[in-house]
């Protein structure tokens, strides 16, 4: 059995935090208080971020150094933790503010916040918004005035005064919730809903602990592609492109013709992905299915992927390289076949889809890395079997055998299930080409599959597929006659060069587009009371009542249904002096600009991407007024103007006249400053604030 000491902590929590907190050497440490780092135990960069920026908001500070909490801790709660996570949060701060650490190691805190909200446990990256959000709810649970919860019902402004109606929604919030978390961080917002079919208004007075603004987003994107000409000549480009963000595949064509002079209705866009193609898009595809890391090439044809029985246009074959590789065999006897370079969207004339015709194709458009070999290289096998073949088998040949037909619209496709009658017409009635008994030719031809690893034969179930042909090279062969260096050559276009500058915004823009009226979405219908169904509604959210801490979460990180990305646009917002008057629509008090005026004192900031970040702290020290870099157990002081930053993610306001009554003599002599040690505020000074 053990007794809480007088100051609020228990003996046995002490002896551990103090055996995990304090070196030797910082035994006879005595530094500034609040300047004290916190240990990162893996992964917990996060969680010591929320806790240094709460740790510097002056009242809430105060409160728990002068033990106020005590005589309102509420241990029967059934919203709250049992009062266990505000005593953990009081130990903390009371030991950052001793001036007795440089830094301390918040174990018993993370054990506390793991044992009520599953989701931080272990050491996994988490949001720092998020453990805030967690903390302050506990933390208002467990300290909430209200022993039991009456029952209040919400009332709509039914054409009553917004004055009328804001008070009863904030006296009816006060009913349920009164803690010092809701005098120092609640505020009102005003919600409006109007029905898009009647025309009903519905106006509520909802309370709000931060305010999460998003950031204004740009309707355009960067896409960076390769273009393969037709014209073997010509070496591929490198295009940057500027798209919509919900465009369309046929938005990137376009964008990509005013560039090259080619027609968007002869580009075949594809996903390259080890030597093969992962995806062929269609136009209508969504820009939203192409990721940022994803390799984009686009191939001018002259024809359709599909073929269209009776149709004359030419038709586009999806092509493999490959190298036969020895395998480690025994005898050496059997040989494996490697992909290499980037495959290509060949056109082919319907009338020369014949495997001699489309060797002369490939030999054509390889043309500009492949070298022709000489008469005297083709020599290999009868003598007899050459003289009757001769006359089979024509050169590489561009007289007039790759014309140009009237452009069509093309598609790309994924061929799976698509009819080929040039199969049917046994065009390609072999699985591999040349057949015995033929000449040596550079590279021999084979029917594969969409991935270039199988070979596949025309058995009745395949000749509906869409063929993939793979250009099979013999390793001494591709050593003497392609060229590797040309073959992966490519020049950048000018367009490279561009760079979509992401100009800064202004604090107040983010705010002002949070009060801007939006539609609800289709998964979050209103029900109209008034048509009796639910409807895709306006909303508008305005700023009736601001509270004395105003927390402003940056809405950072965009989620889609293909991508997670973080915004890392420059928020240029004010140290001091950020005014609200415009954005609060209650009746102001003229005669107290104060009211609506706030300077910061703490921001939490992520460092990187979405899947790798790091958390860190500038606040302001309520004591000294010396801002400071918590960057977990390392502090270090700054200046403001190495404040403002892209990283800069939760921000912490406080209103100018709590600052002048914390800085005032009562408020300095050692008396609580909270308004919780000392009397409730007035409702008077409620419907001001």
């Amino acid at each position: 059995m053990e007794t809480r000491k007088k100051d609020g902590t228990w003996p046995s929590a002490q002896l551990h935090v103090m055996n995990n907190n304090m070196s030797e050497e910082d035994e006879d440490f005595k530094g500034q208080p609040g300047i004290c780092g916190l240990t990162n135990l893996g992964n917990t960069c996060f969680m010591n971020s929320a806790l240094q920026c709460l740790s510097n908001v002056p009242q809430l500070t105060e409160y728990f150094l002068n033990n106020c909490y005590l005589e309102e801790l509420n241990f029967r709660n059934p919203l709250g933790m049992k009062g266990e996570i505000a005593e953990a949060y009081a130990d903390l701060v009371k030991q950052a503010w001793s001036g007795h650490h440089r830094s301390i190691v918040p174990h018993v805190f993370k054990n506390k916040v793991g044992h009520f909200a599953s989701q931080f446990l272990g050491y996994q990256q988490h949001d720092s918004q998020e453990l805030l959000s967690f903390l302050l709810d506990g933390l208002h649970e467990d300290l909430n005035r209200v022993k039991k919860k009456e029952y209040v019902e919400l009332c709509d402004a039914a054409g009553r005064p917004d004055q009328e109606v804001a008070q009863e929604a904030w006296q009816n919030h006060k009913r349920r919730n009164d803690s010092v978390i809701v005098d120092t961080f609640h505020g009102l917002f005003k919600s409006t809903l109007v029905c898009p079919d009647c025309g009903n208004v519905s106006v509520t007075f909802d309370p709000f602990c931060y305010l999460s603004v998003p950031l204004p987003i740009s309707h355009k994107r960067v896409l960076e592609v390769f273009f393969i000409p037709m014209d073997p000549r010509r070496k591929p480009e490198q295009h940057r492109l500027v798209v919509p963000k919900k465009g369309k595949i046929s938005d990137l064509c376009v964008a990509l013709s005013k560039h090259t002079g080619i027609s968007p209705e002869r580009m075949m866009v594809a996903d390259v992905f080890s030597h093969r193609f992962y995806k062929l898009y269609q136009l209508e595809e969504p820009l939203s299915s192409i990721l940022d890391r994803d390799d984009i090439f686009v191939y001018e044809v002259s024809g359709r992927i599909e073929a269209i029985e009776g149709s004359r246009e030419d038709i586009v074959v999806p092509v493999y390289l490959r190298e036969r590789t020895p395998a480690r065999d025994y005898n050496n006897s059997y040989y494996g076949l490697m992909l290499f370079g980037h495959p290509l969207l060949v056109s082919v004339p319907r009338d020369r889809f014949t495997w001699e015709g489309l060797y002369n194709v490939l030999m054509y458009r390889l043309s500009r890395y492949v070298t022709k070999p000489n008469s005297d290289d083709e020599d290999d096998g009868d003598e007899k079997d050459d003289e009757e073949d001769k006359d089979d088998v024509p050169g590489p040949s561009t007289g007039g055998s790759l014309r140009d037909p009237e452009p069509e619209q093309a598609g790309p496709s994924s061929g799976v299930t698509n009819r080929c009658p040039f199969l049917l017409d046994n065009c390609l009635g072999t699985s591999q080409w040349p057949p015995r008994r033929r000449r040596k030719q550079l590279f021999t031809l084979q029917t594969v599959n969409s991935n270039g690893t199988s070979d596949r034969t025309t058995s009745p179930e395949e000749v509906h597929a869409q063929p993939y042909i793979a250009i099979d090279w013999e390793p001494e062969m591709k050593k003497r006659y392609y060229d590797e260096v040309e073959a992966e050559g490519y020049v950048k276009h000018d367009c490279v060069g561009y760079v979509m500058k992401k100009a800064p915004v202004r604090l107040q823009e983010c705010i002002e587009l949070f009060t801007t009226v939006e539609t609800l979405e289709k998964e979050n219908p209103w029900y109209c009371p008034s048509c009796k169904q639910h409807q895709l509604a306006t909303k508008k959210l305005d700023l009736w009542m601001l509270p004395e801490i105003l927390i402003i979460h940056l809405k950072r990180f965009s989620y889609t249904k293909f991508s997670r990305e973080k915004l890392d646009t420059l928020v240029e917002f004010p140290i001091r002096d950020l005014d609200f008057s415009e954005f609060v629509i209650q009746p102001q008090n003229e005669s107290n600009p104060e009211l609506y005026k706030y300077d910061l004192i703490a921001v939490s900031n992520h460092y990187g991407g979405m899947r790798d970040g790091h958390y860190t702290t500038f606040a302001c020290n309520k004591d000294s007024g010396q801002w400071h870099y918590f960057d977990d157990n390392s502090v270090s002081p700054v200046n403001e103007n190495q404040i403002e930053s892209k990283a800069a993610y939760v921000l912490f306001y406080q209103r100018q006249d709590v600052a002048r009554r914390l800085l005032s003599p009562a408020g300095s002599s050692g008396a609580p400053a909270s308004p919780a040690c000392s009397s409730p505020p007035s409702s008077e000074f409620m419907d001001v604030n």
